[in-house]
């Protein structure tokens, strides 16, 4: 077994980190933090908005702000992250501050789909409610209205 962990961090546009030589790391996820050391069993997991935190083979701490996205480790020793942006950073102080504005604006943005998706579904129920009235333009007679035949038969 491996004495270390082999992180690489990447967005769609770079690979930010890409180091052999991680002797422990904590993340984060919907059920809390957690470790990884060198050993660890295979796992994938969600990561929301939050701090990636490492130390290489020296011990010092190295920090990554993360815009939500997805940790794989396998074999014990591989840890991948895959997100949709990162900033780097000895300041955890600054990265955390960071992190407070990023989960601030996907607030904002999760209350503005909601608020779209309520006025979306209002319009449909007022649309339905106007083709079911009989008595307005466009409504439909109930019940509906039977030919004189009667039938099939």
């Amino acid at each position: 077994m491996s004495r270390s962990l082999y992180l690489t961090v990447a967005t769609p546009m770079e690979i930010l980190v890409d180091d052999a030589t991680v002797a422990a790391l904590r993340a984060e996820d919907a059920s809390g933090s957690f470790g990884i050391l060198p050993g660890h069993v295979d796992l994938l997991t969600a990561l929301p908005v939050s701090i990636l935190r490492w130390r290489g083979a020296q011990g010092a701490p190295r920090y990554c702000a993360l815009k939500s996205g997805l940790m794989s480790v396998t074999g014990g020793r591989e840890v991948a992250v895959a997100c949709r942006g990162a900033v780097l950073g000895d300041d955890l102080a600054a990265l955390q501050a960071r992190i407070r504005t990023l989960r601030a604006e996907e607030a904002e943005e999760e209350r503005k789909a909601r608020v779209e998706q309520t006025r979306l579904h209002a319009r449909a129920v007022r649309e339905m409610l106007r083709m079911l009235r009989p008595a307005g333009p466009g409504g439909l007679d109930h019940p509906p209205a039977m030919s004189a035949g009667g039938g099939d038969g």
